[in-house]
C-alpha cells in the first residue's frame, strides 16, 4: 500500500476553529445585544481568550472529559464562548431549549446528567423552579445581570483564570455537543455531536451553495443557539472569520436595528421571525440595509415571504434539516440556468427544499424499503446518511440508522432528477409550529386524561404566522358535557402554553385503522385547508 506524503496527525476538532479565528481574524467583531438593551462589542481574539479562561474554570470545578455542561440561554457573547470553552476542557456542551415545558426540561437535564448549568437571567425563574429536581447539577452560573439573584456570574467565574490554559488533548471522534430533539413521540432524544462531524459541517456551511460565508460576511443568526446545533453557525463563522452579530432578544425592531447598524449581510431563522420583522417594517418603515443572503428553515417558508425578499435583491436559501443532521441536510441553491429562468420559475425552485451539499446523501423508499426513482413524481419515505448524520441517540440501546447508515427522517418527499428534494408530507405524528415541534400523540394523551373525554386527535392546520397550529378533535364520553374551556384548563397543567390547541372541535367519532389506530393521514388530509376561526375574527 502506498501511503500519501501528507501530514496525518491533524485532528478535526472544534477548538481549532476558534484558534484559527483568533489567529487570522482576531479583530473581526462579535457584537451582542443583551436582553437589557446594552450592546457589547468584542472580537474573535477575546472569544478565544475567554474560552481558555472558561476551560480552565471548568477543570478547576472538577469537570472531566465527557462531562456535560448545560446552557439555558439565548444568543450572546458568553454563550458563544461556552461552545469553545467547554470543548477545550474536553466537556460536552448541552444546549437546552428553554421553550420546553418543565417535565421535558427535567427529563433531558437528568438524562444528560449535566454537572454545570449556565443560564441567562431571564431564565432564572425556570432554574429556581426546577433546581430541586436536578440532582446531577452541582454548579449554577448566571451568564448576565448584576448578581442580585445570588448566583455566581459568568464574568467573575472566568476572571479568576489567566487565559493561558492549554486545550486538553481531544480526539476528533470525541463528543463535543448534545442537543435533544422533541420531533418525535415519547421522551426527547439526545443527539451527540462529534468534533469531527461539527468541523466537517462547518466546512460545508462555507460553500457558495450553502451559507456562502467569507471573512467579509457580517452574520446575524436569529436561529437560537439552543436549537438544532444553531445550524452550525458558531462554528462556520469561526472557520470563515466572519463578523457575528447576536441578540438575546428576538424583538423585531431590535433585530432590524442590528441588521442596519451592523451592516449585516447574512441572516438565518425560521419563517415566524421574518413574518414578525416584515410586520414591523410595514408598520414603521425602514429598509433591508446591506442584507444579501437569508437562510430560512425550521418549517416551510411561505411563497410570499420568498418573493418579498427576492424582489429586494436578497438571495433566499430554503433549508431542510433536523437535529439529527447537525442540521444541514439540503439547501436551496441557484442551479445551472438560473439566470434564464423567469422570476416565477426561480421562486418555484427556491420554495423546494434544495440539494444536498457534499457529505450528505438522500434517497426515498416505499413501505417495503424498496428504493424509489428520482423522477420528480414518486413520493416515499425520506432517508438520509452522511458525514454528520446521527447513527445512535445518546444512551440508546440500538442504532437510529440502519447498518448502511440510512436514517429515516419521518418525512415524505419527492426527489427530482436534478437532485432537488421536495417535502410533500410528514410521516411522524408531530405538528411544527414556529419551527418547534409539538407531539400530537403527547397532546392527545394529555387531553384524554381530562374527565369526560373519550378520545382525542390533534392535527396541525395552516397558520400564516406559525406555519402550523394544533386543533384538537374530541369525542366526549357518553353522557358527558365536558366543555372546550375545561379541556384547555386541564391541558394548561400538562403541556407547554404554546402547545395548547387553537381550537377544540367536538365530533361524534374519529376514523381508525382495522387494528384500532387513528387514521392520522386521513385527518390531516381532511383539515389541510382548514381555516381557524380566530384568523377570521382578526381579519
Amino acid at each position: 500500500m502506498l501511503i500519501g506524503g501528507m501530514q496525518l496527525d491533524q485532528q478535526l476538532v472544534t477548538t481549532a476553529l476558534v484558534d484559527h479565528a483568533a489567529r487570522e481574524h482576531g479583530a473581526r467583531e462579535i457584537v451582542t445585544l443583551w436582553a437589557d438593551g446594552v450592546e457589547e462589542r468584542s472580537n474573535w481574539s477575546a472569544v478565544h481568550h475567554m474560552a481558555r479562561q472558561m476551560a480552565a474554570a471548568l477543570v478547576r470545578l472538577g469537570i472531566k472529559k465527557g462531562d456535560r455542561v448545560a446552557t439555558l440561554a439565548m444568543n450572546h457573547l458568553h454563550h458563544l464562548v461556552s461552545w469553545y470553552g467547554s470543548a477545550g476542557a474536553g466537556a460536552v456542551l448541552h444546549t437546552v431549549n428553554p421553550r420546553l415545558f418543565d417535565e421535558q426540561l427535567v427529563y433531558i437535564i437528568n438524562h444528560a446528567a449535566d454537572r454545570v448549568l449556565l443560564f441567562d437571567r431571564q431564565f432564572a425563574p425556570i432554574v429556581e423552579r426546577l433546581k430541586p429536581q436536578l440532582p446531577t447539577v452541582e454548579h449554577f452560573i448566571q451568564y448576565d445581570g448584576q448578581g442580585d439573584l445570588g448566583y455566581r456570574l459568568f464574568r467573575d467565574w472566568i476572571a479568576a483564570e489567566d487565559g493561558h490554559f492549554e486545550w486538553l488533548p481531544i480526539d476528533e471522534r470525541d463528543a463535543c455537543g448534545l442537543c435533544y430533539t422533541s420531533g418525535t413521540t415519547g421522551n426527547p432524544k439526545g443527539v451527540l455531536y462529534q468534533h469531527r462531524t461539527n468541523v466537517l459541517h462547518a466546512y460545508a456551511l462555507l460553500q457558495p451553495d450553502v451559507f456562502d460565508m467569507a471573512s467579509r460576511s457580517n452574520v446575524l443568526p436569529v436561529v437560537p443557539m439552543f436549537h438544532a446545533n444553531a445550524w452550525g453557525l458558531p462554528y462556520g463563522c469561526a472557520a470563515a472569520g466572519a463578523k457575528m452579530v447576536m441578540s438575546a432578544t428576538n424583538d423585531a425592531a431590535a433585530l432590524w436595528r442590528l441588521i442596519r447598524n451592523e451592516k449585516v449581510t447574512h441572516s438565518a431563522g425560521v419563517p415566524t421571525v421574518w413574518l414578525a420583522m416584515f410586520a414591523d417594517m410595514d408598520a414603521n418603515g425602514g429598509d433591508y440595509g446591506a442584507l444579501k443572503h437569508v437562510v430560512i428553515g425550521g418549517s416551510a417558508a411561505p411563497r410570499a415571504m420568498i418573493e418579498r425578499l427576492m424582489l429586494n435583491n436578497i438571495r433566499v436559501a430554503h433549508a431542510w434539516g433536523m437535529t439529527e443532521t447537525s442540521p444541514i441536510g439540503t439547501m436551496g441553491a441557484m442551479p445551472h440556468g438560473w439566470d434564464d429562468m423567469s422570476f416565477d420559475q426561480q421562486v418555484d425552485m427556491v420554495a423546494k427544499q434544495g440539494r444536498v451539499p457534499f457529505g450528505v446523501e438522500l434517497r426515498t423508499v416505499d413501505d417495503d424499503d424498496v428504493v424509489l426513482p428520482r423522477d420528480g413524481k414518486t413520493s416515499g419515505r425520506l432517508q438520509v446518511r452522511g458525514l454528520w448524520i446521527v447513527q445512535r441517540y445518546f444512551q440508546a440501546e440500538h442504532d437510529a440508522a440502519d447498518l448502511d447508515g440510512w436514517f429515516d427522517t419521518g418525512d415524505v418527499a419527492i426527489l427530482h432528477p436534478d437532485g432537488v428534494m421536495q417535502i410533500t408530507d410528514r410521516a411522524k405524528d408531530v405538528i411544527k409550529s414556529g419551527g418547534e415541534w409539538i407531539s400530537s400523540i403527547e397532546l392527545e394523551n394529555a387531553a384524554m386524561g381530562c374527565p369526560g373525554v373519550a378520545e382525542a386527535a390533534a392535527v396541525g392546520v395552516p397558520h400564516p404566522k406559525w406555519d402550523e397550529r394544533p386543533i384538537l378533535l374530541v369525542v366526549r364520553k357518553a353522557g358527558s358535557d365536558v366543555s372546550a374551556e375545561q379541556i384547555i384548563s386541564h391541558l394548561s397543567g400538562a403541556v407547554a402554553k404554546w402547545w395548547l390547541p387553537d381550537e377544540i372541535k367536538f365530533v361524534d367519532d374519529l376514523p381508525h385503522t382495522a387494528t384500532g389506530k387513528l387514521l392520522k393521514r386521513q385527518l390531516r388530509d381532511a383539515y389541510k385547508d382548514y381555516r381557524l376561526a380566530s384568523l377570521d375574527a382578526a381579519s
